[in-house]
Parts: structure tokens; C-alpha cells; sequence
């Protein structure tokens, strides 16, 4: 593979782990295994075909594994694979700087947006 290749998959990956919705899922399930339903609730303003598709993409690339327990109704359960696991410091580390500065990245916003220059 040359490096063009390689930096093209990179980027395929990157867009996955990094997009808005799979980083909270894969958030999410770094506590433990959640049924669906548990991981709609515990997302605010994620849409169930959007956690769907985001379930499904993190499964494809090897992330999240999803268990079907054969009762009625249907159990699913999703948790992160060993792979997934290697991903739960980095995202925790993520969310966590994201929450340490939103306010001062909200007064950035605010000053930008009125035109005053930043340092």
C-alpha cells in the first residue's frame, strides 16, 4: 500500500471514530454494555436512525460488537470490542478537554462573531 493509499484510509477511519454521534456512542458504551433503547435515551438529539447508522458503521470497522439474545422479543446488545476498548481513554480524554473548555471556547466564539480580533 503507498502512503496516498494509506493516508486516504486513515482519513476513512478518522471520519469514522471522530464524526459528532460516534464518539458519544462509543462514549457511551465505554461504561458497559447498553441496550438501544438505553443508548437513545442516554444521547440527547440523536435520532434513532441516526444511532442506527452509527451503530452499524462502528460494527462494520470492528468497534462495537452487537449480540442478539434469541428470546421474545429479541434482546440486542451492544458493548465495545477489544479494539473498540482501545479507543476509551482517547475518547474520554476528548469529551473531557471539550468540557474543561467550552466556556472559553463559547467567549472565542462570541468575540470572533462580533469582529473582535483574538490574541
Amino acid at each position: 500500500m503507498t502512503e496516498t493509499e494509506a493516508n486516504c484510509r486513515a482519513r476513512e477511519i478518522l471520519d469514522r471514530v471522530g464524526d459528532k454521534w460516534s464518539v458519544v456512542v462509543l462514549y457511551q458504551l465505554s461504561t458497559g454494555t447498553m441496550r438501544f433503547t438505553e443508548l437513545l435515551r442516554a444521547i440527547p438529539g440523536i435520532s434513532q436512525r441516526m444511532l442506527t447508522v452509527t451503530l452499524r458503521g462502528l460494527e462494520r470497522d470492528g468497534l462495537v460488537r452487537r449480540t442478539v439474545h434469541p428470546v421474545i422479543p429479541p434482546h440486542v446488545d451492544y458493548d465495545l470490542t477489544p479494539l473498540g476498548e482501545t479507543l476509551r481513554e482517547i475518547v474520554s480524554a476528548l469529551l473531557d478537554w471539550t468540557h474543561e473548555h467550552l466556556e472559553e471556547i463559547g467567549r472565542a466564539r462570541d468575540s470572533y462573531d462580533a469582529g473582535v480580533p483574538t490574541e
